[in-house]
């Protein structure tokens, strides 16, 4: 990676400032819910598969420059990731190197591309309309050539409000014009390999950390193929229900396409060993593809995991969580290809 590239990353981490608090919990209705709808999902080809591979996905601060910290994660746990993600900065290519040792190691790996260059932010108008296409047409191109399974998700925490594109700062249609530009340009140059994740921040009712539901901003059920929630655990007192519940329900009035608990961590300060034993009970619960889990300290808040007790129940729960341990799997259980079949109006709402 360039030190461009890198300087551009610290950027981007020190801007993330995200205001998250608990929440009300209405546990009846919201397991009540959520778990009838969740139990089989649909995948992008129409198919029902009773068994869905599981994803237990990791974030590491060193990526996309290196894959180190991943591999130090997978010998502390004993389980080799099959989910990676990492963060990109708009113009920036496609980090064709970390994918590909992804690949090797058995994984998929998840672009969390945000308009930004370095810590300038790109108006959504200007992508809607084209004046970035052949940045897109590159990359896309760059993707086709890769040829595996990638997932890649624009512009994530939208409802929120400290990001440029989101709540407050982008209309809803601008950012939903901007995400359609941008897939129908992947589509366009036959990049079939892409599996499109819209990844929501949960919901917030607290008042003075409002964070809204995001239906406004839902793209339309042709433009997305995976729904990724992203939620932390700040104190002892945060649970799965209350944390992930509301969000999960609010999409399901949207979408029955499978969700992912695309960012989540827990602080030291709230206990992380139980908190580790609680999302891996929820994604289990609720039906969901898995998480990936945030292994990086920002905002001056400790999310790694350092202990031995919170490496033990991670290990302990991911022995069970991934049966046989994460090898290379095949095309058949790795995000489906791309589909525009079926496609509804943009912007639909499909209820269940």
């Amino acid at each position: 990676m360039t030190s461009a590239s890198s300087a551009g990353e610290a950027n981007r981490r020190r801007a993330r400032t995200r205001k998250y608090a608990g929440f009300i919990t209405c546990a009846a209705v919201v397991i009540g819910a959520v778990v009838a709808v969740v139990v089989a999902q649909p995948w992008a080809d129409g198919s029902v598969r009773p068994s869905p591979v599981r994803y237990l996905g990791l974030h590491e601060p060193d990526a996309p420059g290196s894959y180190y910290d991943v591999d130090q994660f997978a010998l502390a746990t004993g389980r080799q990731p099959n989910l990676v993600s990492y963060y990109s900065h708009w113009l920036d290519p496609f980090q064709v190197g970390f994918a590909t040792s992804a690949m090797e190691r058995g994984a998929v790996t998840l672009v969390q591309m945000d308009p930004m260059i370095d810590s300038t932010n790109v108006s959504l108008a200007s992508i809607a309309t084209g004046r970035y296409d052949s940045y897109l047409r590159s990359y896309a191109a760059e993707v086709k050539a890769f040829g595996s399974p990638i997932i890649f998700s624009f512009g994530h925490e939208m409802n929120g409000n400290w990001y440029s594109w989101g709540y407050q700062h982008t209309s809803p249609g601008v950012f939903v014009a901007a995400w359609q530009h941008i897939v129908t340009m992947f589509r366009a140059a036959g990049a079939g390999n892409v599996t499109w994740l819209w990844a929501v921040n949960v919901i917030n009712n607290n008042h003075a950390t409002f964070i809204p539901d995001p239906t406004p901003w839902w793209p339309g059920r042709s433009y997305v193929t995976w729904v990724g929630i992203d939620g932390y655990y700040y104190d002892s007192s945060s649970m799965f229900d209350s944390l992930f519940g509301p969000t999960i329900v609010a999409v399901r009035q949207l979408t029955s396409d499978p969700i992912l608990i695309a960012e989540t961590g827990a602080a030291v300060s709230a206990g992380q060993p139980a908190k580790i034993n609680n999302l891996f009970d929820g994604v289990r619960t609720y039906g969901l593809l898995g998480f990936i889990w945030f292994d990086e300290n920002t905002q001056g808040r400790a999310w790694r995991i350092n202990s031995p007790q919170a490496f033990a129940a991670f290990r302990h729960d991911a022995r069970a969580f991934l049966k046989p341990p994460a090898a290379p799997v095949s095309r058949q259980q790795q995000p489906s290809s791309d589909s525009s079949s079926s496609a509804a109006a943009p912007g639909s709402r499909r209820r269940l």
